[in-house]
């Protein structure tokens, strides 16, 4: 007889500031068996990402917030158990938003079946291959345009969009600067990624004195995960019509109070710099040349991931909170 008894992590206050593991509750739910058109999901990995920051407000900044007393969602792959569904049978594998939980039962509609190249490698599907890839794939080509020649200057350097939108930008030809937190992240980029110049924002001093002497030739494009500072800065040393592709800006994210803006917008006008904002989900006509382009990237070793595999829903938690305190080095997942 199939088990269905599943574990949850629910979301049970709104957040002021950082989340705490008060804001969390993590507990044993019997779930009702498929009926017709649902297939029944063992995941086997699930993803944090900061933009599930933004689902825990009570008014959703880009996207429906969480509800309270209910499982909360994401991006997960497991296998299938059960099933009333055609076109599905016991051991897919299959992609699907039940994050946050061991097992759920879904509409067979709502599941995403692939067939991986590297079963060993399913993370993957998270990560380079799932939605921070994506973004950086999306971003960069899309409203970044880098030409080759051209500095691309990254934020978040190391992490889950960033790692890969570093990457790509080499593989068109840009010169490549990125901003990290420790000085093993930006070992990692320059010997592993082939980033041309790190900057570790903690310990340089000035980070607009600091991007200046690594970019002597000014920025071209410059891909934004953080916010503030990094903002500033890219906004200084940028050269006219420079592009900006807003991402994310995580410095922000527990701010219980706004924090002050950088003091230097006007530059914008000045330089005539283009800014666009994005949502990955709204760029899916290109996600199939992402995908096509991609896995050959990685195939060929053109393409290099990093990934924080935490162990158990119970540590779900640590993990979401790692990312606010750069505890992850690339993508974060948890290995369920």
């Amino acid at each position: 007889m199939t088990d269905l008894r599943a574990r949850q992590v629910h979301l049970v206050n709104h957040p002021s500031g950082t989340p705490s593991h008060a804001d969390f509750n993590l507990l044993e739910v019997e779930l009702a068996p498929p009926h017709s058109g649902e297939v029944l999901v063992k995941n086997l990995y699930m993803s944090v990402d900061p933009y599930m920051r933004g689902r825990m407000r009570a008014v959703g900044v880009y996207a429906e917030p969480y509800a309270l007393n209910q499982p909360m969602y994401g991006g997960a792959i497991g296998e299938v158990i059960a099933f009333e569904a055609s076109g599905f049978k016991v051991g897919d594998i299959v992609l699907n938003q039940g994050a946050w939980q061991d097992r759920l039962v879904a509409k067979a509609a709502s599941l995403t079946k692939i067939t991986p190249f590297d079963r060993s490698r399913l993370s993957l599907y998270l990560g380079t291959l799932g939605m921070p890839g994506f973004t950086a794939y999306a971003g960069l080509l899309r409203f970044g345009e880098p030409k080759p020649g051209e500095t691309v200057f990254v934020s978040a350097a190391s992490g889950a969009v960033g790692a890969n939108v570093c990457q790509i930008a080499k593989l068109k030809g840009c010169r490549v600067v990125g901003s990290v937190g420790s000085d093993q992240k930006a070992d990692w980029l320059r010997k592993e990624c082939g980033v041309d110049a790190v900057i570790n924002y903690k310990t340089c001093g000035d980070l607009s004195t600091a991007l200046a002497a690594a970019a002597p030739k000014g920025i071209d494009v410059y891909f934004e995960n953080v916010g503030g500072e990094h903002l500033q800065a890219a906004l200084a040393v940028m050269n006219p019509f420079g592009r900006i592709a807003a991402c994310g800006m995580i410095a922000s994210y527990n701010n219980a109070e706004p924090a002050p803006g950088p003091n230097n917008l006007m530059l914008i006008v000045g330089k005539k710099i283009r800014i666009n904002g994005f949502i990955v989900w709204d760029q899916a006509d290109m996600h199939a040349d992402f995908m096509r382009e991609m896995t050959g990237w990685i195939q060929q070793g053109q393409i290099v991931t990093r990934e924080t595999v935490i162990e158990g829903l119970d540590h779900a938690v640590d993990a979401f909170l790692g990312l606010f305190t750069g505890d992850n080095f690339g993508k974060m997942v948890v290995k369920l």
